[in-house]
This record gives structure tokens, C-alpha cells and sequence, in this order.
């Protein structure tokens, strides 16, 4: 646990102003047609959203990069059974967040206009809830 303390507040900041940061390059990626770029935007904003809710929440993040874990995590600390639901509900779109990071890393992957647009809405609408 981490003590809510100005050094994890700042931190927690930090990564929300990145978030941010990630959405406006989503933006342009998507106007040019750039969906796996998109799509790793999109997960790269949706992970550190909830890796500065889990700081603001006096939890030290784990050092991974599984959107799935990391909700898994923030709904266990808060209690929280709709952000479980959540998870379950959103399954395939929350491991297509994932694939696109890891083929941004090792794999080229393409992905649709449709998917990055589906995913979009998904990562919007959990960034609003937590």
C-alpha cells in the first residue's frame, strides 16, 4: 500500500495528464488511418488512467501492462462489483487493448476502423466510471 502522500498524488497526475496525452494522439492516428497505432493509443490512455486510480486509491500499481489485471485489481481494492462486471462484459474488447500492445511491441497486427472505433467506446465508457 502506498500512503496518500504528495509523492503518489503527483505521480497519479502525471500519468492522467499522459493519458490525456494518448487520447490526442489517438485522435490523429485515427484521422489518417493509422487504426494499430490507434488502438495502442488507446490502450497506453486506458492503462494509465487506472494506474493513477489505483495510486489515488493508496495502491503501488503492479508492473504490468494488463488492462484486465489492473481493473481486476482497482474493482478488488475498492469493493467494487460493477467495475467487475464490467471487465466481464467488455472481455473481448479489453483483450484487444492488450494484443495491441503486444503488437505494438513484437507483432505487427492490424486492426479495423470498426474494432479501434468499438474499442473506443469501451475506453471511454470505464475511463468515466473509475
Amino acid at each position: 500500500m502506498l500512503e496518500k502522500d504528495g509523492l503518489s498524488g503527483e505521480e497519479a497526475e502525471a500519468l492522467r495528464k499522459r493519458s490525456s496525452d494518448y487520447m490526442q494522439t489517438f485522435k490523429f492516428h485515427m484521422s489518417r488511418g493509422m487504426y494499430s497505432l490507434a488502438i495502442f493509443d488507446l490502450e497506453q490512455a486506458a492503462q494509465l488512467y487506472v494506474k493513477a486510480r489505483l495510486l489515488e486509491e493508496g495502491i503501488a500499481y503492479p508492473r504490468t501492462h494488463s488492462i484486465r489485471r489492473l481493473l481486476e485489481l482497482l474493482a478488488g481494492v475498492k469493493g467494487d462489483e460493477k467495475l467487475k462486471k464490467l471487465v466481464k462484459e467488455y472481455a473481448v474488447e479489453l483483450k484487444l487493448l492488450e494484443e495491441a500492445y503486444i503488437s505494438s511491441r513484437y507483432v505487427a497486427s492490424d486492426f479495423s476502423e470498426d474494432e479501434v472505433r468499438k474499442v473506443k467506446e469501451v475506453v471511454e465508457e470505464i475511463m468515466r466510471y473509475v
